[in-house]
């Protein structure tokens, strides 16, 4: 350890396992350091004793539970979509060889007190009753209008600037009501709360058009979702950027503290772990290593529940159902991932 480097990485999340693989194939001599002894930080998928471990330190997993290798849960899951950036950067740098994915079963959304399922296809929510028969025009004008769009061709623009036009005035344009906005910025383009109608169009318009694309390449792959998920779960993602990392000579130090970020007149000189200093004048790592120089602004609820049966009425191995912030009176949606042994994150029997 007590060598020059030209980057050292603290954590592997995601993000910084993502780095370390790209500067690592760019010919960069990259330290990477965790002070756990898993891949993975924040978004890490845990056995049941490691699980056990951080959220309720000192008490064993109930035998009856199973093995701990059956066991890969995530801490922060997410799905990802075919045609979204993480999955096109995967499939570029080639990384995409060190994973297997999974098809996700269905995505459902809350609407007026009763659960419904979120349509793959633009034909299909024209049909569906989470559009109301008088929006059903209204909501196929827009569809289309984001079918035909083409930067350099005014005529597709029907008098409105994705940049300068908010997604509120979009949508007054084609008199969609709360519902079928609700619909659209919550179930497809999978926004948290409703500030994004003040912001510029194209945020939303891009998101809807990368939703309908990845479901399309689902419906030609005959699966009912656009949404795919890693086997062994999200912590496999990174663990697959640190392998690539590996394989240009990265080098990984896991278990590993880190008692300080060592500084020359204010500029990162290298990283300190017991009487061994790594040097390197560039120091990335995720915010918990930097505490005294980051600060926090919010706070994430999330819950983890082992089920002995699927969620009821989902009725799916996977699903994905959001509990957007109108139908529940909160200021962000509520996520509910639902993921089980085909997805090898549990035993069979589990949920």
């Amino acid at each position: 350890m007590d060598e020059e480097y030209d980057v050292i990485i603290l954590g592997t999340g995601l993000t910084e396992c993502m780095l370390s693989g790209i500067l690592a194939v760019e010919g960069k001599r990259v330290l990477h350091m965790d002070r756990n002894d898993f891949y993975g930080g924040e978004c890490a998928s845990l056995n049941l004793t490691q699980l056990y471990e951080r959220f309720r330190p000192g008490t064993a997993p109930p035998a009856e539970l199973g093995r701990d290798r059956d066991y890969n849960i995530d801490l922060i899951p997410k799905f990802l979509m075919e045609g979204e950036g993480l999955v096109k950067v995967l499939i570029y740098t080639d990384v995409i060889r060190y994973l297997e994915f999974n098809a996700i079963s269905t995505s459902m959304v809350l609407c007026q007190g009763s659960i419904y399922k979120v349509p793959s296809t633009a034909p299909e929510a024209l049909t569906s009753s989470l559009v109301g028969l008088l929006q059903k025009p209204k909501a196929r004008k827009f569809f289309n209008f984001l079918k035909t769009w083409n930067d350099a061709d005014v005529t597709t623009h029907e008098g409105l600037d994705l940049d300068r036009n908010s997604m509120a005035d979009v949508y007054a344009h084609f008199g969609l009501n709360d519902d079928t906005q609700e619909f659209i910025g919550h179930a497809m383009a999978l926004h948290l709360d409703d500030k994004y109608k003040q912001r510029p169009a194209r945020l939303t318009c891009d998101r809807v058009i990368m939703y309908a694309n990845s479901a399309a390449r689902a419906m030609a792959g005959e699966r009912s979702s656009p949404y795919i998920y890693p086997l062994y779960g999200l912590g496999d993602l990174p663990q697959a950027f640190a392998r690539l990392s590996a394989v240009y000579a990265g080098t990984f130090m896991l278990n590993t503290p880190v008692d300080e970020i060592v500084y020359n007149e204010g500029v990162f000189a290298g990283v300190r772990s017991g009487d061994q200093v790594a040097r390197a004048k560039i120091v990335i790592g995720d915010p918990s290593y930097f505490r005294a120089d980051v600060r926090k602004t919010g706070r994430v609820i999330r819950a983890i529940c082992l089920l002995r049966g699927p969620i009821p009425n989902a009725k799916a191995d996977s699903a994905q159902i959001i509990l957007p912030q109108r139908q529940t009176g909160r200021e962000h949606d509520i996520y509910l991932t639902c993921l089980s042994d085909a997805q090898k994150i549990c035993p069979a029997g589990c949920w």
